[in-house]
């Protein structure tokens, strides 16, 4: 899939709060994120499950997957995705949305994910968390 080089060109159905920072926070694992809407509700731990809608897409700005290009939620638990994931959606509660870069060594590694996502890559997802279960 390719879609537009600029990410806020694909825009997700979430309002963006006008305070949300412009500067991503880097966590110990190299992890980097945004919150793009603070969430009011339950923030997730590794054990439970998510209701979410993302896009995610590499540095050229292709995208590779989209629920909203679905049109419908999707939900998983928070053991079962990349560790960047897992790690990230702890830093968002319910109603809230994050920006996510994600460095290989916390996403597909060398491996990748043949044939969408190439070894090494960096990921970049926006995620909206509706629900946590």
């Amino acid at each position: 899939m390719t879609g537009p080089k600029d990410p806020q060109e694909q825009v997700s159905p979430g309002k963006v709060d006008e305070d949300a920072p412009k500067e991503f926070t880097t966590t110990e694992s190299g992890l980097k994120y945004r919150i793009l809407r603070k969430g009011t509700g339950d923030m997730p731990s590794a054990a439970n499950a998510v209701e979410v809608h993302y896009k995610g897409w590499l540095d050229n700005g292709n995208i590779f997957d989209s629920s909203y290009r679905r049109g419908k939620t999707i939900s998983f638990g928070l053991g079962q995705v990349i560790p960047g994931w897992t790690e990230g959606m702890q830093l968002v509660g319910e109603g809230g949305m994050i920006e996510l870069e994600i460095p290989s060594k916390i996403g597909y590694g060398r491996r990748g994910s043949p044939p969408v996502i190439p070894p090494n890559a960096t990921l970049h997802f926006i995620v909206e968390l509706f629900d946590v279960k």
